[in-house]
């Protein structure tokens, strides 16, 4: 290097990286062709991590604080260069700068339902959205893994691939937590906190720590919604089929001449809608036909029997006064072979006497 040159390059004696804006994780020094004078100063603040990269490899790693840079300070660097303990002469490097304070209000959500198995139903799929906040703890790794040798990497660039990792951990949180989805609604709290343990390792695994999960909604698509709508109202009503009939059929009726006034359902869904809607209409009917027809049958058989006997009693033909002692008389030998009692034969007498 000629003398002109050396004159003309640029000495780096303080190191230092002010974070302007939210969201930067990583930063780069602008070295360009300069070089870092042997002794400046290397300020890491808090919430900071400064990392040195020597020909792509990465070197020493600093926490907050104010370092003079020295053979001493940088050992892993003296190695790598090969230097005597006695050089003090200008030297190249990258540096980086990493942002270690927490990235809070990071949003998850699931774009699309997510299928899981649940104990009541067997199987669901629900929607689920929250938010979480991570923190960069091994610089090294989050540097070798993420970022590489970008200028400037920033919270945005990140945010997809921790997206997927949430996602992709929620069917692992429910089976976990052993929580039915008819539960989850009341133990988001426990929900979130399996969510955590399940995918902290995958943030782990490129240098970052999951701090907090928080589940603020999980639903089920509309369809399914429905679905769970008349289960409700099922356990509303209890055992009585007779009751869930008639209120499937009052939740059916609605849709079903909605659909005949807009000629028609659409498609197979609204023909299943419509079959299911009127096997429960016909089979309520046919339960309130049956009792009305059991009804109808009970009462005729009723009339029919108080009218039997008036309609089956014959007029008890006159007896002539021959006959009614000619029955006298047989009455008499019968009480007098003992087979009548003096009082059936009185009232029997009394009751012929009558008839004259």
């Amino acid at each position: 290097m000629g003398l002109m040159d050396f004159i003309k390059k640029q000495f780096i004696d303080i190191l230092e990286w002010t974070e302007s804006g939210d969201g930067v994780l990583a930063w780069r020094y602008p070295m360009a062709d300069n070089e870092i004078q042997y002794g400046g100063s290397l300020t890491v603040r808090e919430s900071q991590m400064a990392v040195f990269v020597n020909e792509g490899k990465v070197a020493d790693v600093f926490g907050p604080g104010m370092y003079k840079l020295t053979t001493q300070t940088l050992p892993v660097l003296t190695y790598l260069k090969n230097w005597d303990k006695l050089f003090a002469s200008p030297f190249k490097s990258d540096v980086y700068f990493f942002s270690t304070r927490q990235q809070i209000d990071q949003r998850w959500g699931t774009s699309q339902p997510v299928t899981i198995r649940d104990k009541d139903f067997g199987a669901v799929r629900l929607r689920a959205f929250g938010n979480f906040a991570y923190r960069i703890t091994d610089p090294k790794l989050f540097h070798t893994e993420i970022t590489g040798t970008r200028d400037r990497y920033t919270t945005e660039d990140l945010d997809g691939q921790l997206r997927g990792m949430m996602l992709q951990h929620i069917s692992d949180a429910v089976a976990t937590s052993g929580v039915p989805f008819l539960d989850l609604a009341a133990n988001q709290i426990e929900f979130a906190q399996q969510l955590k343990a399940a995918t902290a390792p995958s943030f782990e695994a490129i240098g970052l720590k999951l701090e907090s999960v928080t589940v603020q909604n999980v639903s089920l698509p509309d369809e399914l919604q429905k679905i769970l709508d008349q289960k409700i109202g099922m356990g509303m009503v209890g055992n009585d089929m007779g009751k869930f009939m008639q209120y499937q059929t009052a939740q059916a009726i609605p849709a079903m001449a909605q659909g005949v006034g807009q000629g028609g359902g659409s498609g197979l869904a609204g023909d299943a809608m419509g079959l299911g809607a009127g096997m429960a209409m016909g089979q309520v009917l046919a339960q309130q036909m049956g009792s009305a027809m059991a009804q109808a049958n009970a009462a005729s058989a009723a009339s029919a029997a108080a009218a039997a006997p008036v309609a089956a009693a014959p007029a008890a033909p006159a007896m002539t006064a021959e006959q009614v002692m000619a029955t006298l008389e047989k009455l008499g030998d019968l009480k007098a072979k003992g087979i009548l009692t003096e009082a059936e034969f009185a009232a029997k007498k009394a009751d012929l006497l009558a008839k004259l």
